[in-house]
């Protein structure tokens, strides 16, 4: 039987590979990997149970052995030859003037392949680049360019939650998050609080959000006419996860905090009985900035 781990580069590029069980790997065990034509060195950070199919395992990277020392003392000498190559790489970007970013470079086990991560705004043509860095450093050359949320998961660091980022933690894939689910959730429309250390909106938008749709359903909306023991009123505010209403009364002026099953929801006479009134929030000042944190 084999089965599935997940592995890290030392330049922060996580990947799935397949192990026999004989093996026995376990969570911080340096391994070699045989991936396409190359072998790579990395350690496992996760293990993710067997593998289900056989199609599954043609494509993934197999993990040859756990590293000895020998492999160890390879490796390292390894990162010091990606510093260096680092150093070049930086050296030719300047000199052609690209519009790039260089992240770090990343040496195979074997020494066949060197990646280059960066990050750009746009596209990049980076064709002579390459043609230069492969023949000072005469081996194959990768670029690969990513965005701003793989460069932070890279780097890593804490949220304003005080835990380490997701992205650095246990995230492989990112999800697609939008403002939509901000406003879902009720949260501030600004810009520093939805965004995380990225830029980008928080990919923790994404983990309650069906849970706030389920909640939303039995809530009534902010700017619904209502009635209550107290009178008649108008909804100012609400909480989703504690049920709760704020209402301003129409004749007292007072503003009255109750549960939502406490009220019963009153809808203007041109629209027909049990036809629900969706009051979509007026536009925030900031929502153009706000759109540009979507990816």
């Amino acid at each position: 039987m084999e089965s599935l781990y997940i592995v890290q580069l030392d330049c922060g590029a996580k990947y799935a590979a397949r192990s026999p069980d004989n093996l026995k790997l376990k969570v911080d065990d340096w391994c070699v990997i045989r991936k396409d034509f190359y072998q790579d060195y990395g350690k496992v950070i996760r293990v993710k149970g067997e593998i289900a199919s056989e199609s599954a395992k043609k494509d993934t990277p197999k993990i040859l052995r756990k590293a000895t020392v020998h492999d160890k003392s390879i490796a390292h000498e390894n990162e010091m030859r990606s510093k260096s190559a680092y150093r070049t790489a930086q050296k030719h970007v300047e000199t052609l003037k690209l519009p790039m970013k260089l992240l770090n470079a990343h040496y195979s086990f074997d020494g066949k392949l060197i990646t280059v991560q960066f990050t750009a705004e746009g596209r990049v043509d980076f064709r002579e680049l390459v043609k230069e860095l492969s023949q000072t450093l005469n081996t194959r050359i990768e670029l690969r360019q990513i965005g701003v949320r793989d460069e932070t998961a890279i780097h890593g660091g804490l949220g304003i939650c005080g835990q380490e980022l997701c992205c650095h933690r246990f995230l492989t894939e990112f999800a697609s998050i939008n403002v939509r689910m901000a406003k879902d959730q009720d949260l501030s429309l600004t810009p520093s609080t939805i965004s995380g250390a990225c830029g980008r909106l928080k990919c923790c938008l994404k983990y309650e959000h069906e849970g706030y749709l389920e909640l939303e359903k039995t809530m009534p909306r902010r700017g619904d006419m209502c009635e209550c023991k107290e009178g008649r009123g108008k909804i100012c505010d609400r909480n989703l996860l504690t049920q709760q209403v704020v209402v301003h009364m129409e004749e007292s002026g007072n503003v009255l905090c109750c549960h939502r099953s406490e009220v019963r929801v009153v809808y203007p006479e041109k629209f027909k009985i049990g036809k629900k009134v969706v009051i979509e929030p007026e536009l925030d000042e900031n929502d153009e900035a706000i759109r540009k944190l979507e990816d």
